[in-house]
């Protein structure tokens, strides 16, 4: 159960957090872990209560309370007229992970990569991070669908359904203490998932930008409509490119330049040494190329491909035409060509 208000009282040193008791979701559980990974609250208490006596003496509530107030650390998004998003802009409403991301996750980022990381990476990750770990999870908690009309399919293996296992069924002892234990487990898998996500993204995602902003720059030598990427090895490349792309342009059309076309194949060689033509997507996890390659080229591989393409040395292209292979890079290169002139 949870500790009286004078336990409360004096336990406010250590930094207490409050939280609902009974079935717990991923974003009140992914807020606490978030916090938890700040120095200031390393060693903080969870509690988890409806009762405003135990919550009031909480330092940081969230989840629950019907307030948002940053400067009291109040962080609840289930009260009428409560519509913030994250900006910048991602649309999807806040839950409490999304509110506590908001305020702390710089912080929590820069906690995890170690302070020397300049104040723009930890932007760009900011970002980052939001769009691929935590929007799911605010959006998954609001109700709102992933897409519009009806669904091909449904995952029920996302971390928000996983945590959500973890509770108590309803056919197993449902006691408090059994609830509490179900919620430290939940809450230090969200956390280290979370925290690899981080170590992920900086040590592999991060270091290619660089590659990929130079390759952008340099895309006209590659081809002369710009319209090509040229990697001379591979590193995860699609986000970047969206981003550079769009910051591209806005500096044009601030400067009341025409559009810049868009990127459509990326080049790059694969780990056994030969070469890849990858359909650049319409956007950012489409499925949706902005030029497949030729459908006529679609399913084939080695001799046939050649015989079709009139190129050489082809390897494959896969049956939706998002990507090819060829044994050379001068072979990708003139597979992008004529693709490119189809």
């Amino acid at each position: 159960p949870p500790p009286s208000p004078d336990e409360v009282a004096a336990g406010e040193q250590l930094k207490l957090i409050g939280t609902h008791d009974g079935v717990f979701h991923c974003d009140e559980v992914l807020a606490c872990a978030l916090l938890r990974l700040l120095p200031e609250y390393e060693s903080a208490a969870v509690i988890r209560s409806r009762n405003p006596a135990y919550l009031d003496k909480a330092h940081t509530v969230v989840d629950v309370g019907g307030v948002y107030d940053a400067a009291a650390r109040r962080f609840d998004h289930h009260q009428a007229g409560f519509a913030d998003v994250l900006g910048g802009g991602f649309e999807t409403k806040l839950s409490s992970a999304g509110l506590v991301y908001k305020h702390y996750g710089r912080r929590v980022i820069e906690t995890i990569v170690g302070p020397q990381a300049a104040a723009a990476a930890i932007d760009v990750m900011y970002k980052k991070i939001y769009q691929s770990f935590v929007e799911a999870i605010d959006g998954i908690d609001n109700g709102i669908e992933v897409a519009d009309g009806p669904l091909r399919y449904k995952i029920y293996t996302h971390l928000s359904g996983r945590v959500g296992q973890m509770n108590p069924r309803w056919n197993q002892e449902q006691s408090p203490g059994q609830s509490n234990a179900a919620f430290k487990r939940a809450m230090r898998l969200a956390g280290e998932e979370f925290v690899s996500s981080v170590v992920d993204l900086w040590d592999s995602w991060w270091p290619a930008r660089e590659i990929v902003k130079l390759a952008y720059g340099n895309r006209h030598n590659v081809h002369s409509s710009g319209q090509i990427v040229l990697l001379e090895r591979f590193c995860p490349w699609a986000s970047h490119l969206f981003d550079i792309e769009q910051q591209q342009q806005q500096q044009q059309q601030q400067g009341g330049s025409s559009s810049v076309p868009p990127v459509v194949y990326v080049i790059y060689a694969d780990v056994k040494g030969s070469w890849r033509v990858h359909a650049v997507a319409e956007e950012e996890g489409s499925f949706t190329s902005r030029k497949a390659l030729p459908e006529q080229w679609r399913g084939l591989r080695d001799e046939e491909l050649s015989r079709v393409m009139g190129i050489e040395g082809g390897v494959f292209v896969h049956g939706t035409g998002f990507i090819g292979g060829h044994a050379t890079k001068e072979g990708a290169m003139k597979m992008a060509e004529k693709a490119l002139a189809a």
